[in-house]
């Protein structure tokens, strides 16, 4: 896996109180017509010649959450996964990328920690995230995420 700068994105409908904007998804100067959820790319992270995850946010003051899709240049989105909670706000930041997973952090001390699946896993419906996540209704997922406090510095 590694960070990608070659993707942008085209915003196609505002967001309303209702839904988040919606933009397509640009690579390399091209439409795809692959739509996810979200007007701000945060980093965008190839996974394979592919799949791609995004990292959105919809760039609302006091009330930001992040929006992580799974896109499949074939298939379209994969899956969505959408991290906060109401009157929380957080940023994006320290992003690294590994063979096999990809480290940041968003909301709290907390280093989140996604790690991705070639084919579909079966996902349990309760409990099996961490607060603060979450996903469409479905018992299968693609992408795995964990959350590891960061312990207190001494002062």
């Amino acid at each position: 896996m590694q960070k990608v700068n070659s993707i942008s994105l085209a915003k196609v409908r505002e967001a309303t109180d209702f839904s988040q904007a919606q933009s397509d998804v640009v690579i390399n100067g091209n439409n795809t017509d692959i739509i996810v959820p979200g007007q701000v790319l945060e980093a965008a992270v190839q996974v394979n010649d592919q799949r791609y995850i995004l990292f959105l946010t919809d760039d609302v003051i006091f009330e930001e959450s992040l929006t992580i899709v799974l896109i499949d240049l074939q298939d379209g989105v994969k899956e969505v996964i959408r991290l906060g909670n109401e009157y929380s706000t957080g940023s994006f930041e320290n992003l690294s990328v590994t063979a096999d997973s990809i480290h940041f952090r968003f909301i709290g001390d907390s280093l989140w920690t996604i790690k991705t699946a070639d084919s579909p896993r079966l996902r349990l419906p309760f409990g099996s995230d961490p607060k603060g996540v979450k996903r469409e209704a479905g018992l299968k997922k693609y992408m795995t995420i964990s959350a590891t406090p960061v312990p207190e510095k001494a002062h």
